[in-house]
């Protein structure tokens, strides 16, 4: 997993993960289960055979399909291919397959901070996802769920997921995200609903302070979970709402974003909790184990142990000043929530 790793100048930092894993292993994760080196079968429950073929290719020959790999979504900018791309990219839908079928085998929780990947199409690369393991969790899910809900906290929409989910009833996938005509993948407008009203977006404008967000997030995302009732939840923890991350511009605190992951919680469907995007290396491992503890009800001090506090200059799970003023975007966010609870609860809550 911790080789999946586009290069030096990249944003997505493979370091990240290795620090949660650190970090958490001060609080009684000492050993992270190992979930084997993957299985394509797995990766085809969502992707077409042509494309889970491309990436084995191209991960051993980052040259073998020429100008073609743009059809798959590679290319130098956000997926450029590299050398063990396949068996990395194998290795973070493993440890997601894992938590799921865990879940569906009775588990009341289950975590792969390694996944998250929530961009990746049924036939594309996209947004530094390959394959998309929490779309594959929801396949795993039904196995044994009739309803099986979606929730993504990343600062960009979770666009791949729903996709591939659109337009199946039996899928409720929601996201909070900054608005799509200001930040990629310039999708996630409330008007997506799906054929089935099983598709909610809630876009905030960049600049969109942390009371906000939470109010948002109360008001536009726990209202169709509990209309719609999940018995299984796929909660995406991306980190990128904070308002260090270097590529989105909303102003969230890390206390702030936990309170949605604790409102999952209480909802009272298993989860299967996976990772996702976050760019600063001062923000994602304390916000990802702050998560993993929440969600395990494991009580932490906000100090982080001083040795880690010092090597990596992060001294406290939590923020200890909060971006203001408060209240920025509230007329956004009251807009999005307002069409939403007028246009797509009624639909929702009449089946």
């Amino acid at each position: 997993m911790l080789e999946y790793d586009f290069g030096p100048g990249h944003p997505l930092k493979p370091e990240r993960l290795r620090r949660a894993i650190v970090l958490l292993g001060r609080y009684g994760f000492e050993s992270p289960v190992d979930p084997g080196p993957g299985d394509p079968r797995d990766a085809l429950r969502v992707h077409s055979e042509e494309f889970v073929e491309a990436v084995r290719r191209l991960s051993a020959d980052s040259g073998a399909l020429g100008w073609e790999m743009a059809r798959y979504g590679f290319g130098a900018g956000d997926n450029p291919p590299f050398c063990g791309m396949y068996e990395a990219s194998l290795a973070y839908v493993a440890g997601t397959v894992e938590a799921a079928k865990a879940v569906r085998d009775g588990e009341k929780l289950a975590f792969n901070l390694s996944g998250g990947l929530h961009h990746a199409r049924r036939a594309e690369a996209s947004g530094f996802c390959v394959f998309n393991d929490p779309a594959i969790a929801v396949h795993i899910l039904l196995e044994k769920f009739e309803r099986v809900a979606y929730v993504d906290i990343d600062v960009h929409h979770g666009d791949g997921v729903q996709w591939l989910w659109y337009d199946d009833p039996r899928v409720l996938t929601c996201s909070i995200h900054q608005d799509g005509r200001t930040l990629y993948p310039g999708t996630g407008f409330v008007e997506e609903t799906g054929e089935a009203f099983t598709s909610v977006n809630v876009p905030l404008w960049p600049g969109t302070t942390g009371d906000v967000w939470l109010w948002a997030f109360e008001e536009g995302v726990l209202p169709f979970l509990a209309a719609f009732e999940p018995q299984a939840i796929v909660l995406q923890m991306g980190t990128d709402a904070h308002f260090l991350d270097p590529l989105a511009h909303l102003q969230v605190s890390a206390q702030e974003w936990l309170r949605a992951v604790d409102l999952v919680k209480a909802v009272g469907a298993p989860i299967v909790a996976v990772g996702g995007g976050g760019y600063n290396l001062t923000t994602v491992p304390r916000m990802w184990a702050a998560a993993t503890l929440t969600l395990a009800g494991i009580a932490f001090e906000d100090e982080i142990p001083a040795d880690l506090a010092e090597r990596w200059e992060m001294p406290r799970f939590f923020d200890a000043a909060l971006p203001g003023p408060r209240g920025i975007g509230k007329e956004h966010a009251e807009q999005a929530v307002g069409r939403l609870r007028e246009h797509l609860l009624p639909n929702l809550t009449s089946k």
